[in-house]
């Protein structure tokens, strides 16, 4: 009980925290968001900046500290602001058309790869001896050496690009409606595959070469000694004894690379043109889209924060040794 209050307060403190930040960062950056908006509205008139910036909550001779407050209020109002590069759409509508997007891609491939990673893990480590678990391990060293943008832009090259299997960018295919369910998810699976396979690919040697060094330190462990000197069967010792000890690290990276799913991977969404968050974010920093920022910020943060908490409990229900100092 103690721990889970312990975590607890520490995500709430950490939540007031995160607010203060991502409510200053943006205030921080150079530039006048209601010049902005000016700009992009034929016929607005300029002396409306003083109008323009309390809308969007960013008033030059206001108190910051008032305008804390009044950030904090809407949004547990569920009141994100208008969006400025969209104006004059809310923040939230806007948002909300890019996180399935994100959420769909990155969190799909970061699972496949966090499950193909971790038993592929297993087993390098389990015949660690054997020359087929050096040739996997060598390969997957050799794909984590170079940045994952470049497997990107070689697979659009050869791929869609040289040969136009797939399609060089987009989240579906423009002439298909969502109403046409089949169909809809053919063309977003067809358009995904790429952007997927960069993911999961350039990501799938850190699980694996993470599970294999903890396999291998738990492997060498007292305890596993004596289970092979009971008898016990070499599955039952290589999953219910190694490898249930040797995933707990992988836990809090899982939870890691889940919160960041909401932000999207950035360069692989440029690079594929990809109508997700990581896009949306890049296109809100190039205009100085304050509201929008924000809200991605806020969405990230939240995600890392209650995904990290989450594997802090599902830790507490693995690993007795945490249960046995809460007491």
């Amino acid at each position: 009980m103690k721990y889970f209050l312990r975590k607890t307060i520490w995500l709430l403190f950490a939540l007031i925290i995160a607010l203060l930040i991502n409510f200053i960062l943006p205030r921080l950056m150079p530039g006048d968001p209601a010049l902005v908006v000016v700009s992009q509205l034929e016929g607005a008139d300029p002396e409306a900046l003083d109008a323009i910036r309390t809308a969007f909550g960013v008033e030059m001779d206001r108190n910051i500290i008032l305008q804390f407050f009044d950030y904090v209020r809407n949004i547990f109002r569920g009141d994100l602001g208008l969006s400025i590069s969209h104006f004059p759409a809310p923040v939230w509508r806007v948002l909300s058309q890019a996180l399935p997007w994100t959420i769909g891609l990155v969190g799909l491939a970061t699972l496949i790869s966090f499950v193909l990673g971790t038993l592929l893990g297993i087993t390098v480590a389990w015949r660690r001896e054997s020359k087929v678990s050096d040739v996997i391990i060598s390969i997957f060293l050799f794909i984590r050496s170079f940045p994952f943008f470049w497997l990107a832009l070689i697979l659009v090259y050869f791929f869609a690009f040289e040969n136009a299997w797939f399609p060089l960018g987009g989240g579906r295919d423009v002439a298909v409606r969502a109403e046409n369910t089949w169909e809809f998810i053919r063309s977003v699976a067809y358009h995904g595959f790429l952007p997927g396979l960069t993911i999961a690919v350039s990501s799938l040697g850190f699980w694996l070469l993470t599970i294999r060094n903890n396999m291998i330190n738990v492997l060498a462990e007292d305890y596993i000694t004596v289970a092979r000197a009971k008898g016990l069967s070499d599955s039952r010792i290589k999953y219910n004894y190694a490898a249930r000890n040797a995933i707990l690290p992988s836990v809090s990276g899982i939870a890691m690379a889940l919160g960041f799913v909401v932000g999207g991977s950035l360069i692989t969404e440029i690079v594929f043109s990809y109508p997700g968050v990581g896009f949306m974010l890049y296109e809100a920093v190039q205009q100085r889209d304050y509201p929008l920022l924000q809200a991605i910020f806020l969405f990230i943060t939240i995600g890392v924060l209650f995904a990290n908490f989450f594997a802090d409990i599902a830790i507490l229900a693995l690993d007795p040794r945490v249960r046995d100092g809460d007491k």
